[in-house]
């Protein structure tokens, strides 16, 4: 639990110390452009609040053989950016601790390994994409949204079961193979999703930007 804890706070200090509502005040998805109408991050953040605590808390309001886990946490991320999703998932939980009958242990630990830990992850590679292939329309969609996503979902279950965390019901072994095939599922949505946004609401994207990966002027 102690681990946990750290992790979530020191999340939130770093995320806070960047400032992230800002981003809120402005509506600019990145300091050196504007898409369209102000704070526009608001409806994602808004539809991340209203629906993702719903499936955090899906395990605990129905009996299943495999509680399937939906972690969300990338989309999030590159929705809002990582400063602003950090305080946006901790609130996810709180409100799914709410909603089901998960104790405030749970809860914590669906923060950390659902939301801080794969959204960190999906941060780091990203910065790495980025640094070893450029600026790239495919790369963004592929590399970050779609694969980045379900190697970051599958490696936090792999860290979550390290740290004392299987999935209920289920060995070990097939425990890391159910956690692979959730990652996908992650990933084909998240990747979907942000193909979708790209061509049609740009704006919902903080980590998206039209100079920088469609070469557009400014």
């Amino acid at each position: 639990m102690w681990l946990e804890t750290a992790l979530v706070l020191i999340a939130l200090v770093a995320a806070m110390a960047a400032q992230p509502w800002r981003m809120l005040a402005n509506g600019k998805p990145l300091a050196h452009e504007t898409h369209g109408a102000p704070s526009a991050l608001w409806t994602p953040l808004l539809a991340t609040l209203l629906f993702l605590p719903w499936l955090w808390a899906l395990p605990t309001l129905h009996a299943m053989p495999l509680q399937l886990q939906w972690s969300g946490a990338c989309l999030v991320v590159l929705m809002l950016g990582w400063p602003l999703a950090m305080p946006v998932l901790v609130l996810v939980g709180g409100v799914a601790w709410l909603i089901s009958p998960m104790g405030w242990e749970q809860a914590l630990a669906t923060v950390v390994w659902q939301g801080v830990v794969p959204g960190t992850l999906a941060l780091l590679l990203g910065a790495l994409v980025r640094r070893l292939t450029g600026e790239h329309l495919f790369i963004y969609v592929l590399g970050r949204a779609f694969i980045g996503t379900a190697v970051c979902v599958f490696a936090a279950g792999v860290l979550a079961q390290w740290s004392s965390q299987p999935l209920p019901g289920v060995g070990t072994e097939l425990s890391l193979v159910a956690r692979w095939l959730m990652a996908w599922g992650d990933g084909i949505v998240t990747g979907m999703l942000c193909a979708v946004f790209v061509a049609f609401q740009p704006e919902w994207l903080a980590t998206w930007s039209d100079k920088l990966y469609l070469h557009k002027p400014p």
